[in-house]
């Protein structure tokens, strides 16, 4: 028995009023997952835990069962080995954002209005990397653009080990128990980075963070990619915020051999490339995401059946609700979850048997509309096979799966070995 485990990112949502009280997903057109709802097991899931509103990497560490608490580093070095970026225990790695600064430290938009291209963003880490250079402390550093205005920071000292117990200049995370979280209440000024701990290595840290913010700002502010963007009318990429510093890679036990079973990858983000790599998983190449949804869901669906036989389980991992989630477009994100039912799942539902196939299709969070962030609200859940006892509920949303026999499962690594014991007992 297979198993094809699909996570929609930031699908959940709560009730809008503009949609006669429906989520984007209840609203959405989605024959194809309502038609695994009727022949499966519906519930909720909170990825990790009661009132924790999850970053991406927390959240997908979670429901592949790995405890978060034991296991997560931060996100910054998961970014950098998912992004092919060289990092040794006592380097240190953050998660980055090309942001928009303006007077007084305020931050316009945290994504430099989220359309920076690569080619822009290119240009920018290469001036950045030329011209910076770090003072405060004998280290250098690696700053790499990933996709769109994200990127990743490796510092690397020359003297002693540098380390991640350091906060955010991003003001809308911060970090909780070690967890990087969604800040409810966000005001939008570029933190300084200071010492989460009383130790000459966590101040070193921060300093130098500090001054790659500064340094790199001074660069970014000038650059003639962004007197372009701003002739254009565009946002400047003029500031980098940091956050989720790590100072090691995670120790995960490798997912193959403790399940005893063949995992494949199928993600285009690098953490959730990094982290499928560190958990033992074989990574099925993707082209960086296209912009065009309906495009990547059908490669999507592609990779994944030229390669059914080769693996006994796959781990997909499905952009695009979770963008307008941040943006409270809600009839875009109603529109880009039909999508993905029309193209990913219509593409494949044909070609697979389920009689040897079990498909369980959640999210690593929600990301109301109504909030424009990431939320600790609960994410639909259904595991779905011919040979599973149905629910013979017809539709696969929030409210659909408050009534599945599933429940609510209170933590995120409950849900990989339900997973394991359903395809290993049919």
């Amino acid at each position: 028995m297979k198993l094809i485990y699909v996570v929609i990112d930031g699908m959940g949502d709560l009730p809008i009023e503009e949609l006669s009280g429906k989520t984007p997903l209840e609203y959405a057109e989605t024959p194809n997952m309502d038609f695994l709802a009727s022949i499966g097991r519906l519930g909720l899931m909170y990825t990790v835990g009661r009132g924790i509103a999850p970053e991406s990497d927390v959240a997908v560490i979670s429901i592949l069962g790995y405890d978060p608490y034991k296991y997560h580093v931060g996100r910054g070095p998961l970014e950098a080995y998912g992004s092919g970026l060289n990092m040794r225990d006592g380097d240190l790695a953050l998660r980055c954002n090309f942001a928009t600064l303006g007077p007084s430290r305020l931050i316009i938009d945290r994504r430099a209005g989220r359309n920076l291209t690569t080619e822009e963003a290119s240009k920018l880490a290469e001036a950045v990397n030329k011209l910076v250079r770090l003072e405060s402390y004998p280290a250098d550093f690696e700053f790499k653009n990933t996709i769109g205005h994200r990127g990743v920071l490796v510092i690397r000292s020359k003297a002693a080990p540098l380390s991640g117990k350091i906060s955010n200049t991003d003001p809308a995370y911060e970090r909780v128990a070690g967890l990087g979280v969604a800040k409810m209440d966000v005001r939008m000024i570029l933190e300084d980075c200071i010492p989460l701990e009383d130790s000459e290595s966590a101040r070193i840290s921060a300093a130098l963070v500090n001054e790659f913010v500064w340094k790199s700002h001074e660069v970014l502010d000038g650059h003639e990619v962004n007197r372009l963007r701003e002739a254009e009318g565009k946002l400047k990429a003029n500031v980098i915020l940091t956050r989720d510093a790590g100072n090691t890679l995670p120790k995960f036990f490798n997912i193959n051999e403790w399940y005893g079973v063949r995992f494949a990858c199928l993600a285009d983000m690098p953490v959730e490339r990094g982290i499928a790599r560190l958990a033992g998983m074989r990574l099925i190449e993707l082209p960086p995401p296209s912009g065009d949804l309906k495009h990547d869901c059908l490669i999507r669906a592609e990779k994944l059946l030229s390669t059914l036989e080769e693996f006994d389980c796959f781990y997909i991992h499905i952009k695009g609700p979770d963008e307008p989630g941040h943006d409270g477009d809600f009839m875009l994100k109603a529109e880009k979850i039909a999508i993905i039912d029309r193209y990913f799942f219509g593409s494949i539902l044909d070609k697979i048997n389920l009689e040897d196939v079990v498909v369980c299709v959640t999210a690593d969070h929600s990301t109301p509309c109504k909030l424009k962030a990431h939320s600790d609200t609960p994410v639909p859940v259904m595991i779905s096979g011919d040979k599973i006892k149905s629910d013979g509920i017809k539709r696969f949303s929030e409210r659909y799966c408050q009534r599945g026999s599933l429940g609510t499962i209170e933590r995120g690594t409950m849900l990989m070995p339900i997973l394991m014991e359903t395809i290993k007992a049919i």
